[in-house]
Formats: C-alpha cells, sequence, structure tokens
C-alpha cells in the first residue's frame, strides 16, 4: 500500500515535455502526431457507429493528463465527443449516449500508444476547466498548455484523500450492519460531495489544485472503484430473490 501511494504521488509530477508518443514540435508548439490523429477518429467512427443514431458532431478533442505536461502511466486517453443539447443537460439524447457511452467503454479494450481510451459525451456549452484542449477533428489547440513550475505537497495531498477514504472504508465495515437503503444514501452522498469538491478545486486553481489531485488518488489507488463495486452489490442483493428452501 506504501510503494503504490508512493507511485501515484510521483505520477503527479510535472515533465518538461509533452507525451513524445502523441505529440511532435512543429515551429516551437506541439502538435498531434498524423497516426494519433487517425486512430482516435477512427475510434470516434466506431463509437458512432455503435450508438446508431444520427449525431451532428461540433467537435471531437482530447483533454486530460495526455493534452497536458502531467502525463504519467495511469493517464488515459480522454476522448470528448462534443455536441449541441441546446443547453439542455438532461435530455433524452443526451442520457442515452452517456448510457451507450458506459456500454461502449466496458465492450472495447482500446489502448493508444499504452493507454487506455475512455469516450465521453459532452455537450458543447458545459463548463470544461482544463489546461489542455486539443481538437482532435479541427487538428489544432484550443486550449494550448504552459509549462507550470508546480511545487506539489505530498503530504498535503495524503492528508485531503485520506478523509475521502476514511468516508469509503466506514461505508464498506456498516455493509453487514446498516440497512442496504441507508448505505446506498451514504454512497450517493459520498459521490455528489466528492464530484463537487473537485469540481471547486478545477474551477479555482486548475488541474494541479490538491481537490483534483486527491480526487485523481481515489481513482489510481482504486477507492473510487471500490465505492462503486459496493454500490453495485447493495443493487444486485435489493433485486436477488433467493430460492426458498424445501423441507421434504
Amino acid at each position: 500500500m506504501e510503494n503504490n501511494s508512493k507511485n501515484i504521488l510521483n505520477s503527479f509530477q510535472v515533465h518538461e515535455e509533452l507525451n513524445p508518443d502523441i505529440w511532435f514540435l512543429n515551429n516551437g508548439s506541439y502538435k498531434m502526431k498524423p497516426e494519433i490523429r487517425d486512430s482516435l477518429l477512427a475510434i470516434v467512427e466506431d463509437f458512432s457507429n455503435f450508438v446508431d443514431v444520427n449525431m451532428d458532431i461540433e467537435d471531437i478533442t482530447l483533454t486530460g493528463s495526455l493534452s497536458n505536461f502531467n502525463w504519467s502511466s495511469f493517464s488515459d486517453v480522454d476522448l470528448h465527443m462534443l455536441l449541441d443539447f441546446d443547453g439542455d443537460k438532461d435530455s433524452l439524447l443526451k442520457k442515452y449516449l452517456d448510457s451507450r457511452r458506459i456500454i461502449w467503454n466496458s465492450l472495447r479494450d482500446i489502448e493508444v500508444k499504452g493507454f487506455e481510451v475512455e469516450m465521453y459525451v459532452q455537450d458543447m456549452d458545459e463548463p470544461h476547466f482544463a489546461s489542455g484542449v486539443y481538437s482532435v477533428m479541427f487538428d489544432e489547440w484550443i486550449v494550448e498548455p504552459k509549462l507550470e513550475n508546480v511545487v506539489l505537497d505530498s503530504h498535503k495531498i495524503l492528508s485531503k484523500s485520506k478523509q475521502w477514504m476514511e468516508a469509503i472504508d466506514n461505508i464498506e465495515d456498516n455493509l453487514e450492519r446498516a440497512e442496504d437503503e441507508s448505505l446506498m444514501l451514504a454512497i450517493d452522498e459520498v459521490k455528489k460531495k466528492l464530484k463537487k469538491y473537485r469540481g471547486s478545486g478545477l474551477k479555482d486553481k486548475g488541474e494541479y489544485s490538491y481537490e483534483n489531485l486527491s480526487f485523481k488518488f481515489l481513482r489510481r489507488n482504486g477507492y473510487l472503484g471500490k465505492l462503486n463495486d459496493i454500490k453495485n452489490k447493495l443493487i444486485d442483493k435489493s433485486l436477488t430473490l433467493e430460492t426458498e428452501v424445501s423441507n421434504t
């Protein structure tokens, strides 16, 4: 556990260049390698065929640490497909595409240069706080990342992460004692607070905020996965009808 935490903390360090497998320097600015762009466009085409609905795609973007200087072995290919939902984030189309996206991500096992691909569907008007965003469709930067001199306090990341880990452990410890309904509410509350917590950090100080780094720490050490696993177990339990044992 200690070595894993150390590896995760080391993964937050900033490099002096963007990932050389994805980018090349062109007149002093980074450009996406043509073979990478072709691969990402082919992946989006596969997803579009999978959802099987007519979509006017406004843009396709790469964001996250692979479009920034804080990339690591934990990085994913965060591929976003931007659509115009007319400001209605709860539209039926958005909900359908989100559900298909989850299924597609679970069915596909795609890697680009060793990095797993995660597809997202995003409203083009949705605020997105990222210091590196590249348009795969138009082959240009929307937000070009800048190399920053970032000094991170590992103890602070661990301290903030520990609070959330204890909350998740507490839910797990009460699986046999508390009512399922109360545990489900507790899980949803933790997820809601964690999303708000991360969002406030991104909005205030960006990707290097301790709120965002704590969230990433929880994702990389498996605690977010643990929370989802607990919820899935509770759902399975609530929907399972036990077989009655016959006395004859």
